[in-house]
């Protein structure tokens, strides 16, 4: 039985106006592409750890849920998406930056290696990249960059819960190493709490040594 058409839930999202959700997917299947993937990182801002990214290749029929921008998701309901998404997906490829590599490039530049990581780690080779923001990557694939894609598109939503998903799991293992950061809460965003810490304590190996808010205390 095919899928419906994919369009934002405006029960979850009152805010967003109700759109497709598949209308990229659907126009460039419809050209001829087969295995569409959607990229999408999260971490950009944080003073502390990894820069992650995920690229998701969805089946055409979806995976029987919607999807949408992963910041605007309850966490239990992403975390219950993700693990679908992981399911069902066609391929999932993960690519993350730690925070060394991001004073040495910097954040913009760390951002798309991790995304370029994420579609070379895919089971399967794309023929169609679908990119959240205005960038492309240095990859012999065709792209289509998206701004505000995760509100957009099924693709890059999917890859945006993944992403998410992934990083806080790691930023709350870390919790475990630095607790007076207190990670698991704030995932290492600059949040007064986490201010306050740095100011007390100094910082660790895993802040952004280039970024405000560290810098001074180096």
């Amino acid at each position: 039985m095919p899928a419906k058409k994919r369009r934002a839930d405006s029960s979850l999202f009152p805010n967003v106006p109700i759109q497709p959700m598949d209308f990229f997917e659907r126009m460039y299947y419809g050209q001829g592409y087969q295995r569409i993937a959607g990229v999408d990182e999260v971490g950009r801002g944080p003073l502390a750890g990894p820069v992650v990214a995920a690229a998701v290749i969805l089946p055409r029929e979806g995976i029987g849920e919607e999807v949408f921008d992963s910041k605007m998701i309850p966490i239990r309901k992403r975390e219950e998406l993700y693990e679908i998404i992981l399911s069902k997906a066609v391929g999932v490829g993960i690519g993350a930056i730690g925070q060394e590599e991001i004073d040495r490039l910097n954040i913009l530049q760390a951002t798309l290696k991790a995304m370029a990581l994420a579609v070379q780690n895919l089971p399967v080779l794309p023929d169609l990249l679908l990119i959240d923001g205005p960038q492309v990557l240095r990859l012999p694939i065709a792209q289509k960059p998206i701004r505000k894609g995760d509100q957009l598109s099924n693709s890059i939503a999917a890859a945006s819960i993944v992403a998410k998903v992934t990083r806080d799991r790691m930023m709350m293992e870390y919790h475990q190493s630095f607790p007076h950061y207190n990670f698991a809460k704030h995932k290492g965003y600059g949040t007064k709490e986490h201010r306050r810490a740095i100011e007390r304590f100094g910082i660790c190996k895993l802040h952004r040594k280039t970024f405000r808010g560290v810098k001074e205390y180096l």
